[in-house]
């Protein structure tokens, strides 16, 4: 029994070990700190840990999954639906009106989680559009990272590392060859062609003007010296999702799992070939140092966010028939009642 009850103890250390490799529980509460990098980090912690802390370990095996972004189900906080916390990245992070082509996008300024067409527009337009990129840029602004430019694309900010260096607050850096630390971004193209680094920045060089790329968030590295980079992303196996990466002894990636021309496809005939972490990737974004930050206009911080109303207050794009009706917003802020006809179904 003497010796059961040792073995117990050595596993539940090592069992604390292991989680404590993971810095998104302290990390969290940090969202206000003093350096920028570590604001970064804490944001994107915090989101990750609401929803319910999904990873992909470094095999590249999905380990974790509690909720996705079509779900109803609320997160950890309260801070309402897994979709309805999705159209918040888009709509505070200002880029619904560059979406306004897309069906449901308008929607997603007053949708509630009580139901209705304003929802379920809504609810079809976080399912039908990639928002890895709007998370992105709403970790920034919530982070107040100065000089970043917000986008529904990776690639703009991606381009704007490689083409206006002094504007940005990101270096175009080889992901193969740089030391990640937190704030940096991990970013891959997710095309069927493979850029690597070289061909991402010849690419940008000759004017690309867009390319399908995913960006991760390095929210930690190396902490306590366990050779693990710990990157979160939004969009990631449709939720807000950690990622591990292996470092080497000088804290460079180590063995980055990279896609190659003429890959065999992942299949149950070809488990081998199936991972996660298997990407092109083309680029690390290294986030400036304080000092240099500091030279940039000052950012706009988003205020933390709140947990939605069950009832929404008005609306600028009303619908017809909503469920609950929905009042208008009139020019001076003030409430008028709800539509009950509306000619011209959608306008202001």
């Amino acid at each position: 029994m003497h010796l059961k009850f040792v073995v117990g103890l050595l596993l539940l250390a090592l069992a604390g070990s292991a989680s404590a490799s993971d810095q998104c529980p302290l990390l969290r509460s940090r969202q206000a700190d003093s350096e920028i990098a570590t604001r970064i980090a804490a944001v994107a912690c915090d989101e990750h840990m609401d929803w319910y802390r999904p990873f992909i370990d470094s095999d590249g095996r999905l380990a974790s999954s509690t909720v996705v972004e079509a779900e109803s189900t609320d997160l950890q906080s309260g801070a309402g639906p897994a979709w309805l916390r999705v159209a918040a990245y888009w709509r505070d992070a200002g880029l619904l009106q560059q979406m306004g082509g897309h069906q449901g996008a308008n929607e997603c300024t007053y949708a509630s989680p009580t139901g209705g067409m304003p929802a379920q527009a809504c609810r079809g337009f976080v399912v039908d559009q990639p928002w890895s990129a709007a998370f992105i840029s709403w970790t920034m602004q919530r982070a107040g990272v100065p000089g970043f430019l917000s986008s529904p694309s990776h690639f703009d900010y991606v381009r704007a590392a490689r083409s206006n260096p002094q504007g940005s607050p990101y270096l175009f850096l080889d992901p193969q060859t740089t030391v990640p630390v937190a704030g940096d971004m991990l970013c891959y193209v997710r095309t069927g062609r493979v850029y690597g680094h070289a061909g991402l920045a010849e690419a940008i060089d000759a004017g690309a003007k867009g390319l399908k790329m995913h960006c991760d968030i390095v929210v930690a590295a190396n902490p306590g010296g366990d050779s693990k980079a710990y990157l979160v992303g939004g969009n990631v196996q449709q939720a807000v999702t950690m990622r591990v990466l292996n470092l080497n002894a000088t804290g460079r990636f180590w063995n980055l799992p990279m896609r190659s021309q003429g890959d065999v496809a992942c299949s149950p005939d070809a488990p081998a070939a199936c991972n996660f972490n298997r990407q092109d990737w083309a680029v690390l974004l290294k986030l400036k140092t304080q000092a240099q930050l500091a030279l940039m206009p000052p950012a706009r911080m988003l205020p933390p966010p709140r947990a939605p109303s069950s009832q929404s207050t008005c609306c600028v794009r009303c619908v017809l028939g909503a469920v609950p009706e929905i009042p208008r917003c009139p020019v001076d802020g003030t409430q008028v009642a709800p539509i009950t006809q509306d000619p011209v179904q959608g306008s202001d």
